[in-house]
């Protein structure tokens, strides 16, 4: 006998696949929260951590700042201190130039010369006067070449103008200021040259001077020979005559 299933079998197969689907959407939502919950907590962390980093960065830059802008001040400072330190020296070294030059000035120039200005510019120093003549001009400049306290003489300007009858000429001429005991630099390197070594001074010179020469010390004479020594005389071999006996008569 044959059996007939009258059942809505169709419907309840579908609402089991219903149930199915969306039992399974349910469990896709909620994995897909869990695992947006993990990799957002994860990137918040991370990002958490590179934003303590960067904190960290940013208070040790601050710290290096600060170490950067001390160390300037430092290194303003030193450099203040050296700039000090050379004029010091500068001007211990030159304390006694500015009499040496107003001594050469005054021993410098010749008869029928007079200046009426001098200017100086660092190292530069410019004279300005009157003259008789040109040549009283080149004698003057010989003269301060051969001072030592000022080097080459250059003569810019040289014309004649009224004003004194005895001095028409008017002329304008710029040295450079020296120091004959400072130290030389003949390579041009810009460090002085070491100084020349000195000989010890010589035994026996009281003065100690070292250029003297040494006079030459006398040779000792050898002494003399010893003298060969005096043989002895031998004895004579004649036998010395016999004394005559006393009383005995002549022979």
């Amino acid at each position: 006998m044959a059996r007939i299933n009258l059942l809505p079998w169709r419907a309840e197969r579908r609402k089991l696949r219903q149930k199915e689907f969306v039992t399974m959407l349910g469990l896709a939502a909620l994995a897909g929260v869990v695992l947006w919950f993990v990799v957002n907590t994860y990137y918040n962390n991370q990002i958490s951590g590179q934003n303590e980093r960067n904190a960290y960065l940013q208070d040790q830059i601050t710290q290096v700042d600060k170490q950067i802008k001390e160390i300037e001040e430092l290194d303003q400072k030193k450099a203040k201190l050296l700039a000090r330190k050379e004029v010091i020296e500068q001007l211990q070294a030159n304390r006694s130039q500015m009499v040496h030059l107003f001594d050469s000035l005054v021993r410098t120039i010749p008869d029928g010369v007079t200046l009426t200005s001098i200017k100086q510019e660092g190292d530069k120093l410019t004279l300005s006067g009157r003259s008789q003549s040109n040549a009283r001009v080149s004698t003057y400049m010989r003269n301060l070449e051969g001072s030592g306290w000022m080097t080459k003489p250059d003569l810019s300007i040289i014309e004649a103008k009224d004003g004194e009858p005895g001095l028409p000429f008017t002329f304008t001429l710029s040295v450079t200021l020296a120091n004959p005991n400072a130290p030389k630099d003949s390579d041009g390197d810009g460090v002085p040259d070491a100084p020349a070594a000195v000989a010890a001074p010589a035994a026996g010179t009281p003065d100690g001077d070292a250029t003297a020469p040494a006079e030459p010390q006398p040779q000792p004479q050898a002494a003399p020979a010893p003298a060969a020594p005096i043989p002895a005389t031998p004895a004579s071999a004649t036998p010395a005559p016999a004394a005559p006996a006393q009383g005995g008569a002549a022979p």
